[in-house]
C-alpha cells in the first residue's frame, strides 16, 4: 500500500478517471457557457461576438426583472438559513438523544429528500389549489375562511408559499447531515457533563453545537448554494409568476435560452450564478475559519 500512495504514477492513474468526469460534466459546459455569454446567439445559426454586452444588459438595463430574481433568491437563502436549518438543527439534537421511535422519526423526515421534486411540485399544487386545495379547504373547516386565498398567485404570498414546499423536502437532508455529526460525540462527554449538573438544554448548546459545528458549516454552505440555483420546484409551482414575483435567476435564464433564444443572455445568467455562489461560499468559509 504504501509504495502505490508513494507512485505518483499510480495516484495519476486512479485519478485520471474523476478527473476526466468531472472536465466532461462541470469544466467543459461551465467554459462553454462562459463562451456564449459573449455572444449575440439564437442557439441555431452563428453566433455575433458582443464581449460583455450581455452582462451590462443584465446587471444595468434589468427589463425582464432580473434585479427582482437576485431579490426573490437571496430571501430565500435568508429563510434556508435562518428557517430551515434551525428547525433541522432542534429535529436533529432531539433525535440524537436517542427517542423512542428513532428510526421511524429520521426515516419518516428523510422521506421527502428522496421523492421527485417534480412530484412535490404537483403535490403543492393540489394543496394550494384556491378551489379545492386542502389548505383552503382545511381553513374553511375551521372557521377561517377569510385566511383563504389563492396562494401561488397572489404576488404577495407567492415567494412564501412556494418556500414552504422547499422547506418541507430539505429540512430532513440537513437534518441527516447534522443528526449523523451528533451521533459521532462520544457519551462519555455527556456523562460528564450530567455528573456536572448539566440539563439536556445545556448539553446541547455548550457540547453537542461546538463540535459539531464543521457540519453546521457544510449545512449552510449547502442551504445557500441550494437557494441560489433552485430551479426545479420554483419552476413547477409558478415558473417564475405571477409577475416575476417567485422568479429567480434559474427560471429567469430557463427562459431566456429555451422560451426566448437569447443563448448568449441566458448564459450570462448561468456565470452570473455560478459567480454568486463561489463568492458567498468562500464569504462564508472566511466568517467560519475567522471565527
Amino acid at each position: 500500500m504504501d509504495k502505490v500512495l508513494g507512485d505518483r504514477r499510480a495516484i495519476a492513474l486512479f485519478v485520471l478517471p474523476t478527473l476526466i468526469l468531472f472536465a466532461a460534466i462541470i469544466a467543459v459546459p461551465i467554459l462553454l457557457s462562459g463562451y456564449y455569454s459573449l455572444l449575440d446567439w439564437d442557439g441555431i445559426g452563428e453566433g455575433t461576438f458582443v464581449g460583455l454586452q450581455n452582462y451590462a444588459n443584465l446587471l444595468f438595463q434589468n427589463t425582464d426583472g432580473f434585479g427582482k430574481s437576485v431579490v426573490n433568491s437571496i430571501i430565500l437563502l435568508l429563510l434556508s438559513v435562518f428557517v430551515q436549518l434551525p428547525i433541522a438543527l432542534a429535529l436533529a439534537l432531539i433525535l440524537a438523544r436517542g427517542i423512542k421511535g428513532e428510526v421511524l422519526y429520521r426515516t419518516v423526515y428523510f422521506i421527502p429528500v428522496i421523492m421527485s421534486t417534480v412530484v412535490i411540485g404537483q403535490l403543492w399544487l393540489k394543496i394550494y389549489n384556491a378551489d379545492y386545495g386542502l389548505l383552503n379547504a382545511m381553513l374553511g373547516s375551521i372557521g377561517l375562511d377569510s385566511w383563504k386565498s389563492d396562494w401561488l398567485g397572489d404576488t404577495s404570498k407567492a415567494l412564501l408559499a412556494a418556500f414552504v414546499p422547499i422547506l418541507w423536502q430539505y429540512t430532513g437532508y440537513h437534518m441527516l447531515l447534522m443528526y449523523a455529526s451528533a451521533k459521532s460525540v462520544s457519551e462519555e462527554i455527556y456523562e460528564a457533563a450530567r455528573i456536572d449538573g448539566a440539563t439536556g438544554i445545556t448539553s446541547a448548546l455548550k457540547i453537542t453545537i461546538p463540535l459539531i459545528k464543521p457540519m453546521i458549516e457544510v449545512c449552510i454552505i449547502f442551504a445557500v448554494i441550494g437557494s441560489l440555483k433552485i430551479f426545479d420546484l420554483i419552476y413547477v409551482l409558478t415558473r417564475g409568476g405571477p409577475l416575476h414575483a417567485t422568479e429567480v435567476p434559474s427560471t429567469l435564464m430557463y427562459k431566456s435560452i429555451f422560451d426566448q433564444y437569447q443563448y448568449g443572455y441566458g448564459s450570462s445568467i448561468a456565470i452570473f450564478i455560478i459567480a454568486e455562489c463561489i463568492i458567498f461560499t468562500l464569504i462564508l468559509q472566511r466568517a467560519f475559519k475567522s471565527e
